[in-house]
């Protein structure tokens, strides 16, 4: 298999000297990067580059030609050598709490919904996600009652890690890929990456996440809306304090 991106291979490291391989106006292309670029219904890291003349912030990701491209809150800037790629060490920690959430969520959905896949999702800056489900007729009170499950699982500590298994395999086991619409692009090799909690959920997934359930704060349920026959959108957000 290909080595995954240094943000799954290294979650912990958000301060990492690197160098520019290619720049633009604008925009640099990182010889090894510490941001997750977004994706999967995640937003994009936050953060900043030093350089020789200063600081830039990242203003978002953009891909080309399989590469991902940083552009730079400065449009004219130009960068060239060293430099060191600093993540917001908080906007990434709940985003690693609001995705592991979803996970839990997902799974107790899954099992309690007779395999109920995954329509959307969306993870937001405010410490809320939402995610939306096939469960036709659905009873409105079983999904609430969900949030007991889901604090126990994060009180359990249960470990979190991830596997890279070939695209077929993938396909060929039932519950890998939880989403109706898409799986998470494979590597240049033809594997997914999967996400396991233990004793608990293991399916496809691109984005970061914490490396036990401990290490997220409670998660409240905050509304469930009707969306069609078939759609149920769950919307879920950390407990502050």
């Amino acid at each position: 298999m290909a080595p995954p991106a240094f943000y799954h291979a290294h979650p912990d490291i958000l301060v990492l000297e690197t160098q520019v391989a290619h720049a633009r106006p604008g925009r640099v292309l990182l010889a090894e990067s510490p941001f997750y670029p977004g994706g999967g219904g995640q937003l994009p890291d936050r953060g900043m580059l030093r350089h020789r003349g200063g600081e830039v912030a990242v203003a978002g990701f953009e891909a080309d030609g399989g590469r991902i491209w940083a552009l730079l809150a400065n449009p004219a800037l130009e960068l060239a050598g060293a430099v060191r790629a600093e993540v917001d060490p908080g906007f990434r920690q709940m985003m690693r709490e609001l995705h592991t959430g979803t996970h839990i969520l997902n799974a107790f959905v899954f099992q309690a919904f007779d395999g109920a896949l995954v329509t959307g999702v969306q993870m937001n800056e405010d410490g809320t996600a939402r995610m939306d489900f096939d469960v036709p007729q659905a009873d409105n009170d079983r999904l609430r009652a969900l949030e007991g499950p889901i604090n126990d699982a994060i009180r359990q500590n249960l470990p979190v890690r991830d596997v890279y298994v070939p695209l077929e395999t993938a396909r060929g086991e039932h519950g890998l890929i939880r989403s109706k619409s898409a799986a998470p692009p494979p590597t240049e090799d033809g594997g997914i990456r999967i996400v396991e909690i233990a004793g608990l959920d293991r399916q496809a997934c691109g984005g970061t996440h914490l490396s036990e359930t401990g290490a997220s704060r409670p998660v409240r349920i905050l509304k469930i809306d009707n969306k069609g026959r078939h759609n149920r959108r769950v919307r879920i957000g950390l407990v502050n304090g």
